[in-house]
């Protein structure tokens, strides 16, 4: 037996029982007379002793000489400690050790084992099994498996069922790039790895598996960002014989739940926005609105002004930063270079503060009075102390200037607070938008989303107008889900598939297994999928999903603990009919 109780489980209670324990050595503490050893185990830490008066001499210097993060067997007397530690959960007691087993050594870490460590970033990913032992990430791995557990249960309680779908499948056009896995057994074929468990989900609800869900791996290929994962876990969720309300009822209960039993935090009601109503007053189609600083358009009180950079734009827009107008001249030039950053790529920025007086001072005085101003900052909702940032130029570049300003200056104010949640959902999105450089229409969502009841004839006339009958789940400014209602029937599958540029051969090809399952009774379905780490990552209060990912990819998609992607031989590649260029 290893052990008997964990390193974190005992008490003042346990004065006088006889343990054994196992774990890693924290840290050791050599007076001389008296060692002290704190050891670690996944539950806590407790404080072994050995000293000259109870200790004999050979166990006494074993002890002297075991090392950091040491796999020790220990048994001892629990008995109470002289100088209490009201720290740890274990602070009152120590235990009194009368056989000490080494049953491994260990290499100095490369960085220490401790809550705040001395090992950067990509140091600690290479090491990532010794990352693990601290408790930062050790309690997030820990979250994260509540966080999942509690979805498992109330969507199980909710009559959803888990079902597999396959990991080896047909590459398809979702949007991002497949990860393709070659076939051995049948030359010059390949595989791909799912992007989503998306056309597999509808045949279950065509096999009359009317409420589904699975916590799967997905995978894209596509170029990385900062914090994106080429692998990534979904909540994935379908159910038949449903209507939009249908779904956001259901989910809005999920994450509900969550909220409750993870935060313990009531959320009395899910706001719901259009796409348009979003991109007009936040610039983006997941708003954060924990907070104000909507976008008021500046356009029939800023142009015709004789200031030729705001009548040549398409578009004037700004924000009243709350309380800013104390802002130095410093600190707003460097909110200038802010928006020049080429990640930004504002060309400038005019401001105006907001006197208390009730006067108004901008960077514009040339060309407006204080009328002209005051029309400003009535757009914008600006009180007396506000600052108004004002950008122009073409409308869609120039929202996603302001939304990143925006968010950037919540940041700055602290009105982003890890503690408070606001959902919403963005509903009404467009079915297509236009790709300049294809020169055809994609898919906002996906290829088997339904056009908005009553809207499919405008796909003909006036295709950008028409909306897609999907919504997506906004928290804290994060996309955390997102689905829809499907198409359900073969006629109206073609339809979209024509309007995407696919030629019949191309669609019966590529999905004709779809289309032939619609002919066999296909219920009326729509669903959602979350993403996982970020859902968790958010409701950790972080902004990283590394830190809830037991073994993340670094931004490059290398794995550098394996050294992954890595070169295959030639044997391994001649089994699998490959022949790269050298």
């Amino acid at each position: 037996m290893f052990r008997n109780h964990t390193c974190g489980a005992l008490r003042a209670s346990d004065i006088g029982k006889e343990v054994t324990l196992s774990g890693w050595v924290q840290k050791l503490r050599d007076k001389g007379f008296v060692v002290w050893v704190d050891l670690r185990d996944r539950y806590g830490i407790v404080q072994l002793v050995f000293d000259e008066e109870r200790t004999p001499a050979e166990l006494l210097d074993k002890a002297r000489h075991l090392g950091r993060e040491f796999v020790l067997k220990v048994q001892g007397k629990v008995i109470e400690r002289t100088s209490k530690n009201p720290n740890i959960p274990t602070g009152d007691i120590e235990v009194l050790v009368s056989e000490l087993e080494i049953l491994n050594k260990a290499m100095v870490p490369p960085f220490t084992i401790e809550d705040q460590t001395d090992g950067g970033e990509d140091l600690r990913m290479k090491y990532r099994y010794l990352d693990i032992r601290r408790n930062p990430v050790k309690n997030n791995l820990i979250f994260r498996h509540k966080v999942t557990m509690e979805v498992r249960n109330y969507l199980s309680e909710q009559g959803f069922i888990e079902v597999e779908t396959p990991y080896l499948i047909k590459s398809t056009p979702e949007g991002a790039r497949d990860f393709v896995v070659p076939s051995r057994m049948n030359e010059g074929q390949f595989y791909a790895l799912p992007q989503s468990p998306q056309t597999f989900k509808q045949l279950l609800m065509v096999g009359g598996m009317d409420r589904y869900f699975q916590i799967v791996k997905c995978f894209r290929d596509e170029d990385l960002r900062a914090d994106r994962q080429p692998e990534f876990t979904q909540i994935d969720c379908e159910m038949a014989f449903v209507t939009q309300e249908d779904i956001l009822q259901a989910f809005e209960g999920l994450t509900r739940h969550l909220l409750k039993a993870i935060k313990n935090v009531d959320v009395p009601s899910f706001p719901r926005m259009t796409y348009d109503e979003a991109m007009s007053k936040y610039g983006n189609d997941k708003p954060d609105i924990r907070f104000g600083m909507e976008f008021g358009e500046l356009n029939d009180v800023a142009q015709h002004k004789n200031f030729n950079v705001f009548n040549s734009a398409e578009l004037v827009v700004g924000i009243a930063v709350p309380e800013a107008a104390s802002y130095t001249r410093k600190e707003i030039d460097a909110l200038i270079d802010w928006v020049k950053r080429p990640q930004v790529g504002a060309k400038g920025m005019v401001y105006v503060k907001c006197n208390e007086d009730g006067s108004y001072k901008s960077s514009v005085d040339k060309f407006y009075n204080q009328e002209d101003l005051a029309a400003w900052a009535d757009v914008t909702g600006a009180k007396p102390g506000d600052l108004i940032c004002v950008l122009s130029g073409d409308s869609h570049s120039t929202r996603t200037q302001l939304s990143a300003l925006r968010m950037e200056l919540a940041g700055r104010l602290g009105l982003r607070k890890a503690d408070e949640f606001a959902p919403l959902w963005v509903i009404d999105f467009p079915l297509l938008e236009w790709d300049e450089e294809s020169g055809k229409y994609h898919a906002m969502h996906h290829p088997f989303t339904s056009p908005k009841p009553g809207q499919l004839e405008m796909l003909d006339s006036d295709p950008a107008a028409v909306k897609a009958n999907a919504y997506d789940l906004v928290l804290n400014g994060n996309e955390i889900g997102g689905g829809s209602i499907r198409i359900h029937d073969k006629a109206t599958q073609e339809i979209m598939f024509r309007h995407l540029g696919f030629t019949p051969e191309e669609a019966k090809t590529q999905f004709g297994f779809l289309m032939d399952a619609f002919q066999y009774g296909a219920p009326p379905h729509g669903g959602i999928a979350f993403g996982l780490d970020r859902l968790v990552a958010i409701l950790g209060g972080q902004e990283t999903i590394r830190d809830f990912i037991a073994f993340p990819k670094n931004n490059s998609g290398r794995d550098v603990m394996i050294d992954a992607p890595a070169k295959l031989d030639d044997a391994q590649l001649a089994e699998l009919h490959l022949k790269l260029d050298t």
